[in-house]
């Protein structure tokens, strides 16, 4: 509603222009030369709102062709806990992961725009929002649970707990991502990476994962962990809506109605003890 005003009064301008453009055309069919300097100065007023509001309209056509510069959004690499579409539609929720077959490749989802996820037939509009904002956030890499893990086999992570060695004081316990073929006595190549002497740090590493934590003894803490029985081990699973924004539910038919439900169910109450009362004494 907002982008009409400014149109419609272009338009009664160019109107009020085109009928001052009429009156002086007449005028000066019966040209005086003692009124030709007021006709002047009225012709240049007149050409003068004729030309502002060209203008406008112009500095309008350009704004509007400003989102067509702006460069297309970059497309992100999968990882390993989100190697394709149908994995990332399941771990956003909300049923998305119906829509899996429309989208052929990793690349053809994180290029389409909201316009193009409706001809597909994303609906209702909000799904085609909810999609954008975590489409915009994978982009970002503000994942939930599992975003950072880096040893995934068929959906599955395996978590371990790290403990300090012998020769430390603390006894602190962390939980890394493990291979899923780890053993204690196996080393994890680290990438290259060289000090301050120039030499390669030839060390081993394993990943840390955010929300995981050691509780007790060994038993392992975080979204979506199943400890292993028999080990100090746990296994996350991709499950459907892991990362979903919930969405609220109405209680009592919400704020708005809440207090007219609720005053409707104390009312129902009390007339059925009522009708209870009068049976009991028939």
């Amino acid at each position: 509603m907002k982008s009409s005003i400014p149109i419609v009064k272009f338009r009664d301008q160019r109107s009020a222009c085109e009928t001052s453009l009429i009156e002086v055309a007449a005028e000066l069919v019966s040209f005086d030369p003692l009124s030709s300097k007021m006709k002047g100065e009225r012709l240049r007023s007149t050409f003068g709102l004729l030309l502002q509001s060209g203008s406008a309209f112009s500095r309008t056509g350009q704004i509007r062709q400003l989102h067509k510069t702006r460069p297309a959004h970059p497309i992100p690499k999968p990882r390993p806990f989100v190697p394709d579409v149908p994995t990332f539609l399941t771990l956003i929720g909300r049923g998305l992961n119906k829509y899996a077959n429309k989208f052929p490749s990793w690349n053809a989802l994180f290029s389409l725009t909201s316009p193009e996820l409706k001809e597909l037939g994303i609906e209702p509009p909000r799904n085609r929002r909810y999609l954008l904002h975590w489409m915009q956030r994978y982009r970002k890499g503000s994942l939930g649970p599992g975003g950072d893990f880096e040893y995934v086999k068929d959906g599955q992570a395996l978590l371990k707990v790290a403990t300090p060695p012998p020769s430390a004081l603390s006894d602190t316990k962390w939980v890394v991502n493990v291979p899923h073929d780890f053993t204690p006595d196996k080393k994890i190549p680290r990438k290259a990476v060289k000090d301050s002497t120039g030499e390669e740090d030839t060390g081993s590493y394993l990943i840390r994962p955010n929300g995981y934590r050691v509780v007790g003894h060994q038993t392992i803490a975080g979204p979506f962990a199943q400890p292993i029985s028999g080990t100090s081990g746990a296994i996350v699973k991709v499950t459907e809506g892991m990362w979903e924004d919930r969405q609220g539910r109405k209680i009592d038919g919400g704020e708005r109605r809440r207090a007219e439900v609720r005053f409707k169910k104390r009312s129902a109450e009390r007339r059925a003890e009522r009708e209870a009362e009068m049976l009991a004494n028939m």
